[in-house]
């Protein structure tokens, strides 16, 4: 009898398993929900049994497909106008049905964490757009952030196409958002945003190994992250490390000792006192690893007591576990988002409250970032709590050892997260990226003009558009013109111009010297529209970019600059032109006069009777430069010397 049972139990399971060797089975980007690109013919493919006769029912035509002898098959389906809902019925073995499927322009967004920047993390900012976001006519895919060394995948392990509302859109890209609303406000079109980005990325990790031949370092970094063992090797001891590190930490830290320093009871002795927001290699402590505890008294008035309250704590650097009165309030395990904790309806109490904040720096400078909010909040309120707060050194560690992270190895977003997006028709691309490369700027002008050209081959829809960022404004403004890698990247990003149907979008004027993430994500996504309705939609009468350096004239001790895309004229915005540079034969830059003539620019100093080369712009941060055109678009930075 237990015989029998086992051989029933095998025929079962043989039963199954040849059911679902036969059954159709789709990609997930072709699912309920999906967008599809108007006004080209569309391929919609999958798997199924080898040599099985497939039937697609789509917008009142039937579509006939063969699968091959790998279970592959595809059907191109003649192009649509813009429009829907609509339903797709494929039939073989089995039946699916695909649901609410619109027909409108369709773009991958792309880059490194400002393009992967979500909705939810500027939900403050932008609470009104968020609240009126609902649009059933704008649509994301949220691409898996997975990577893969080994081959190019077929597809993706997960993800599903979401209608904007005020829900959905936390998880949307605020660029790509942005951009997408800016573009169905003109034009009344579906749109589709495929959001295929991963924060930190280089640009190398987004090129197929084919491309990469030409960086042969890279592609010799590639070939090690094949063998699995490597990895592994590779993630078990930084993990051992990290382990260790904390370990030790948490066990030397006094804070967390008997007398714990967080309990409203412990009196801080002998505790010092710094400025907060601040760092505290300015203080006593020097620039030291490890823990620092801060404490600090303030006073809540009966008003806001039961009210809901956030707490905002700026950037720390790196992490934090905060409590009032003795309660943990809120923890962030690293230094980039911004502290916005909300707090517990009975954590405050009328008069004298304690918060105490535990940080742990694991290397360079630690502290709090400067030119922050630091403060709580509850019913029109706002408490401040920059000022004097009492600190004291928890435990003193050795730097933690740098980390190697695989998901950034060449090759490995290309095969995991574009490989399995090319047989889907796109309008274009929108990329934000560049930040991570900034260590090698002079060969990032042919990393990511290889990158351009090896999508659009791979994608096989010839020159579609690309726009891209250019890097944003950040960290502290210099006095005096210097070499910058930011400035050297964004020199290599103008290049790129000569890439064919690419355009940049600069952004110089709205970042954040004191975040690589600055909130104003809507005029980044606004300009790149523009650029979507120059290149993509094919508006000549668009001004879709500020000012663009072209070519420089020696006359006498001056030298004239002339510029493309000067829109409707150049202007100085908020008074006379600055942060120009000019340099006579020495090459010593130095800060110059300029002002503008028949929209050309006039750049002298006195001192220099035999002028050689110009720069603007010329900064990590350059803050204050203000040449624009008319259409409020700002120029890009320059320099006429090499």
């Amino acid at each position: 009898m237990k015989t029998y049972f086992k051989v029933l139990s095998l025929l079962v399971l043989l039963f199954i398993l040849q059911s679902a060797l036969g059954q159709v089975k789709l990609p997930l980007l072709v699912s309920d929900g999906m967008v599809l690109q108007r006004d080209t013919d569309l391929k919609i493919w999958g798997w199924a049994d080898a040599n099985e006769k497939l039937t697609i029912n789509f917008n009142n035509k039937t579509y006939n497909a063969q699968a091959g002898k790998e279970g592959k098959w595809e059907v191109m389906i003649v192009p649509l106008n813009a429009g829907g809902p609509y339903n797709m019925t494929i039939s073989g073995s089995n039946q699916i049905t695909i649901k609410n499927i619109i027909v409108g322009d369709v773009w991958v967004c792309s880059g490194q964490s400002n393009m992967e920047y979500p909705m939810n993390r500027v939900k403050e900012k932008y609470a009104d757009v968020i609240a009126q976001s609902n649009n059933p006519n704008i649509r994301q895919f949220f691409v898996s952030q997975k990577y893969n060394f080994k081959t190019p995948q077929e597809d993706l392990q997960s993800g599903s196409w979401e209608s904007v509302n005020s829900e959905t859109i936390l998880h949307f890209t605020a660029v790509g958002y942005f951009f997408a609303k800016t573009l169905y406000e003109k034009y009344k079109v579906p749109i589709g945003l495929i959001n295929a980005s991963l924060g930190g990325s280089p640009a190398q990790a987004w090129i197929s190994e084919n491309a990469l031949k030409e960086f042969p370092d890279y592609l010799q970094t590639a070939e090690k992250f094949k063998d699995d063992n490597y990895i592994r090797e590779i993630q078990t001891k930084d993990k051992a490390v990290s382990d260790e590190w904390y370990g030790r930490l948490n066990q030397l830290d006094k804070g967390l000792a008997e007398k714990k320093w967080f309990d409203v009871n412990y009196i801080p002795d002998g505790w010092l006192t710094m400025n907060v927001p601040g760092y505290w290699a300015d203080y006593e402590l020097g620039n030291i690893n490890g823990v620092i505890w801060f404490r600090n008294e303030f006073n809540v008035p009966a008003s806001m007591i039961g009210k809901p309250a956030k707490l905002r704590l700026g950037r720390i650097v790196d992490a934090d576990t905060v409590y009032i009165n003795g309660e943990i309030a809120g923890t962030t395990s690293y230094q980039y988002p911004r502290r916005n904790y909300e707090l517990l309806a009975n954590m405050l109490k009328t008069g004298k409250n304690i918060i105490v904040i535990r940080v742990i720096n694991n290397s360079g400078r630690g502290g709090f970032v400067l030119d922050k909010p630091y403060e709580i909040t509850a019913a029109g309120q706002t408490i401040d709590l920059k000022g004097k707060w009492q600190y004291q050194l928890g435990a003193t560690m050795e730097p933690l050892p740098g980390q190697t992270f695989v998901q950034w190895q060449p090759i490995g977003l290309y095969n995991a997260m574009i490989a399995p997006l090319l047989n889907y028709k796109i309008k274009g691309v929108i990329w934000y990226q560049g930040e991570s490369n900034t260590g090698k700027p002079q060969e990032y002008q042919k990393l990511f003009s290889t990158l351009i050209r090896d999508w659009r081959q791979k994608w096989n829809q010839g020159d579609f558009p690309f726009l891209y960022v250019q890097l944003a404004n950040f960290m502290q403004a210099k006095n005096e013109p210097s070499e910058i890698g930011w400035a050297m990247l964004r020199e290599a990003q103008l290049k790129t111009l000569s890439v064919p149907n690419t355009a940049m979008t600069v952004i110089t004027d709205i970042g954040e010297w004191n975040d690589i993430h600055p909130l104003n994500k809507e005029d980044v996504g606004k300009r790149l529209a523009l650029a979507a309705q120059r290149f993509a939609y094919n508006d000549k009468t668009v001004v879709y970019s500020g000012p663009i350096y072209q070519s420089m004239k020696i006359e006498g001790n001056k030298i004239i600059i002339t510029f493309t895309n000067i829109g409707g004229g150049l202007v100085a915005k908020g008074g006379e032109l600055n942060y120009f540079a000019i340099a006579g034969t020495d090459k010593k830059f130095v800060w110059a006069n300029a002002k503008i003539e028949n929209d050309k620019i006039v750049v002298w100093n006195d001192k220099i009777t035999n002028p050689v080369a110009v720069r603007y712009a010329w900064a990590d941060n350059p803050q204050g430069a203000n040449l624009y055109n008319k259409e409020d678009l700002p120029a890009s930075s320059f320099r006429t010397d090499e």
